[in-house]
């Protein structure tokens, strides 16, 4: 018997010693569990700003925009129209600049009476070692605004857990065509 005691001291203290662990590295909800950061390697978060031009062309032999759904008739704000795109992001506002990433999604005109922009889109970048991280963003683009602001909402690779905000400004747009050329600065809390 005196042989059986001492191991169950162990056992007991070796149960108090997890009890104590997980109740201090985990939080368990039955469908939910809070996990500690630095197991999945996320150190402190770090403030980055990038600086790009978006390049939204419907023009020519090879445009990056294609209208995939008509605006509702007699509508002066293009309501209910929507875009694909797969947009060039260059480093300078010449579309021959630098190719650093591109814009992949959607925008949709959700406005009746001004024009306002609904924009879910990817940044994927292509350069560096930001290559094959996104970038995503969801918002409103209030088109003739001088300053238009949306959030960052998410992103993969080096931006997982990201969030933050983009400024959008109009650098060129030529009505005539509908190709613009957009000045967005991000603003991007990433580990």
């Amino acid at each position: 018997m005196a042989g059986v005691f001492p191991s169950l001291m162990s056992i007991s203290q070796i149960f108090i010693f997890f009890f104590f662990f997980l109740s201090f590295s985990a939080e368990c909800y039955g469908y939910a569990t809070t996990l500690d950061r630095k197991h999945f390697g996320l150190k402190k978060e770090k403030l980055s700003h990038f600086k790009l031009f978006w390049h939204d062309i419907y023009s020519g032999s090879n445009p990056t925009a294609v209208g995939v759904v008509r605006p509702q008739k007699n509508s002066s704000t293009m309501f209910g129209s929507i875009s694909v795109i797969d947009d060039p992001l260059t480093e300078g506002p010449e579309l021959s600049s630098k190719l650093v990433g591109k814009a992949q999604g959607l925008y949709s005109s959700a406005g009746q009476e001004e024009v306002g922009l609904l924009m879910v889109m990817n940044f994927v970048f292509l350069e560096g070692k930001y290559n094959g991280s996104t970038i995503t963003i969801l918002g409103r683009n209030k088109v003739f605004s001088p300053m238009r602001e949306m959030p960052v909402i998410g992103g993969s690779g080096l931006f997982r857990y990201a969030r933050g905000y983009v400024e959008a400004r109009t650098h060129l747009f030529n009505p005539v065509t509908g190709d613009a050329t957009i000045e967005y600065n991000i603003y991007v809390l990433h580990y």
